[in-house]
């Protein structure tokens, strides 16, 4: 099969509701961080498809898991107990840290909500605080992004944006921006932030406050130091549930196992998904018992929790804690987050040109944003640049995504190399220039526009 019909037999199949495209690409294989198209040629991926495949494509050890998961399957859900689900689910809570009472010193009891990704898993989530608190106010983020259906869905800021129907009880404040603050300073936009936080919290009414600790398909934000810590003390402080949003940038790739220890928080919910089944659909929430258990059989998906999904599952949380890939994203994201430096200081091999479009590069680990502007000098968002450089990446043989209008996504395979590394700096170099040089056609872009 050819590029060409793959490209044409996708348009006549595929519903176009489920395609966010940035370039044509037609795959056929993969292995650790590369995909290799179906005409041979081989990619260096910097998306781990939006991080689900967060262990790289055909990880042996997850692989093995599934097969003899599959070989001999104990039901297909958790209507029907099985092993599996339970290993999980208790790997879960001791990779979480536990919340103590303040008046009594006690851990909280907690349990694990088991889903098929990360939309559903936050849903159930804040759907079972309103249930457990009698409260109907979401304090949730402008840009945010919670899930794609339901509750998930009506307060996350972006898709509310974008058209989706805001839930009625929703509050959305402003998420602070480091490099474009929206009140004046950055500690100003923090300050201010907090302040419209507390306002909805002193009604009274609040069931939960819902955050990403970076906010990712919003425009790729990390918030100013100490920022997620104010939100806490705020939250918990007022004795309101406060909800951390793991699933797209969770699970080692921030140089720790989980973002928010960046700020030693200490959530009530963490919700996972992506990354955790290893290429398989798997979510899950880790929060107090007296949430997440009630009301009995509220949030049924038949396949939830499945022998399969949850064995994979195991087999990337025993990878990520025995191979100590919080340490080695650490150390790989600080030599792509340098190379990227490099360039926007004026290195590379394009004569220093790319580093005048480069307004910002931020993240912790393998989480980095890369802002692209106009020019330096105003900081102008640059969406048509963006979408040009990452057709030409792609041309080039390095994949990328973009978040807001104008942010390369970089959140490769926690298995790449600094050989791949330093290969997607120079693509990154040599796409910037050529893009601005008008390699790329309006006409070749145009039906691959992202989002």
């Amino acid at each position: 099969m050819t590029h060409e019909e793959l490209i044409a037999r996708d348009a006549a199949a595929i519903a176009g509701v489920e395609k966010l495209r940035f370039f044509p690409a037609t795959m056929a294989t993969g292995a650790r961080a590369h995909l290799t198209d179906v005409n041979g040629r081989d990619y260096v991926d910097l998306t781990a498809t939006w991080t689900a495949a967060g262990l790289g494509y055909g990880h042996r050890r997850v692989a093995q898991a599934v097969a003899e998961a599959m070989a001999g399957q104990p039901g297909s859900g958790l209507s029907i107990m099985h092993e599996n689900a339970v290993l999980l689910a208790e790997r879960l809570l001791e990779l979480v840290p536990e919340r103590v009472e303040s008046g009594t010193g006690e851990a909280v009891e907690r349990r694990v909500y088991l889903g098929h990704a990360g939309s559903d898993a936050c849903d159930v989530a804040l759907r079972c605080a309103r249930a457990a608190t009698g409260k109907r106010r979401v304090v949730a983020f402008q840009h945010s992004y919670h899930g794609g259906f339901g509750l998930a869905q009506s307060v996350s800021g972006v898709l509310v944006e974008g058209g989706a129907v805001p839930d009625p009880d929703a509050v959305f404040v402003p998420y602070p921006n480091p490099f474009r603050p929206h009140a004046g300073t950055i500690e100003e936009s923090v300050d201010d932030a907090l302040a419209q936080v507390s306002t909805a919290l002193d009604g009274g009414d609040v069931a939960i406050v819902a955050v990403e600790p970076i906010l990712s398909d919003g425009g790729f934000v990390v918030p100013p130091a100490g920022f997620l810590r104010r939100l806490a003390d705020l939250v918990q402080g007022y004795g309101v549930l406060l909800m951390v949003d793991e699933v797209k940038m969770g699970l080692a790739r921030p140089g720790l196992m989980h973002t928010y220890q960046h700020e030693g928080i200490t959530p009530d919910i963490v919700c996972f998904g992506k990354s955790l089944g290893g290429g398989l659909p798997i979510g899950a929430a880790v929060g107090p018992a007296w949430v997440l258990n009630e009301p009995p059989a509220s949030a049924l998906l038949t396949m939830a929790g499945n022998s399969i999904c949850t064995a994979a599952a195991l087999a990337v949380l025993d990878e990520l804690v025995e191979g100590d890939y919080p340490g080695r994203t650490a150390q790989l994201g600080q030599h792509f987050m340098s190379g990227l430096r490099g360039l926007q200081e004026g290195g590379g091999v394009q004569n220093g040109r790319s580093g005048g479009y480069i307004g910002d590069v931020r993240g912790h680990g393998l989480c980095i944003g890369l802002e692209l502007v106009q020019d330096r000098a105003s900081n102008a968002e640059a969406a048509d640049l963006t979408r040009k450089v990452i057709y030409r990446m792609w041309q080039l043989g390095v994949l990328v995504f973009s978040v807001g209008e104008n942010v390369l996504e970089i959140t490769p395979p926690l298995v790449i190399t600094e050989a791949d590394i330093d290969r997607a700096i120079a693509v990154i170099d040599q796409a910037i220039c050529d893009a601005a040089d008008g390699v790329v056609t309006d006409e070749e872009v145009g039906p691959y526009s992202g989002w």
